[in-house]
């Protein structure tokens, strides 16, 4: 029998994917600015540990450009139209990264591009790491339905700074301190201590 994926990640085998945070998602997704903040803190993390970057935008001629604050300038957009990130172009440029196992999922919305994009990366047999304090919905009941939807699949929620801190594994890791200094101050808060309240099915 295969042993079970227990989600260790490593920086030579994942690929960090940012997903839609565009302009005309800003007045309405719940979070934005938080969620934004918490990728931006990933994206700054993954070119310090030197790990492969995807960036999606959906419809940019109607939703808009990716907004500057996630600072994902220099960086190619990958259009798209339909909701997940796994379009040809974007499938291609994960051919050439030869050791990929893991993806680390961001971005909105959660019950939209988010899911579609975390079930055909684990129909393609990769781990999926959700970083759950750097996704958001305009619904909160979507977006939770959909945190315990993907973790029901096998994907494996987590947090922004858990994240960075499994990949490092050590402090004597010759890029500790950087990413330290990226984690100093706590993520921003985007509601998720409400998951914890009663028995919610994200994690039972």
């Amino acid at each position: 029998m295969a042993a079970r994926s227990i989600g260790r990640l490593s920086t030579r085998s994942c690929a960090l994917f940012l997903c839609d945070m565009q302009e005309k998602f800003r007045p309405n997704v719940a979070y934005f600015p938080q969620i934004v903040a918490v990728a931006a803190r990933m994206l700054q993390a993954a070119k310090v540990l030197e790990i492969p970057v995807i960036v999606t935008e959906q419809y940019p001629r109607g939703l808009g450009p990716t907004v500057p604050e996630l600072g994902a300038e220099g960086l190619r957009k990958f259009e798209k139209t339909c909701f997940s990130m796994l379009t040809p172009e974007v499938e291609a440029e994960l051919s050439s990264l030869a050791k990929l196992q893991s993806v680390i999922l961001c971005g909105i919305e959660t019950q939209a591009c988010i899911m579609s994009t975390a079930l055909d990366l684990l129909e393609r047999g990769l781990d999926v790491h959700v970083i759950a304090d750097a996704c958001s919905s305009r619904s909160q009941v979507d977006r939770l339905m959909a945190l315990s939807r993907m973790k029901q699949s096998g994907a494996f929620l987590t947090t922004s700074e858990g994240t960075l801190l499994q990949l490092l594994r050590d402090a004597k890791h010759p890029s500790f301190r950087e990413v330290q200094k990226i984690i100093m101050e706590p993520a921003p808060d985007s509601n998720l201590i409400a998951l914890f309240q009663g028995q919610n099915p994200v994690f039972n």
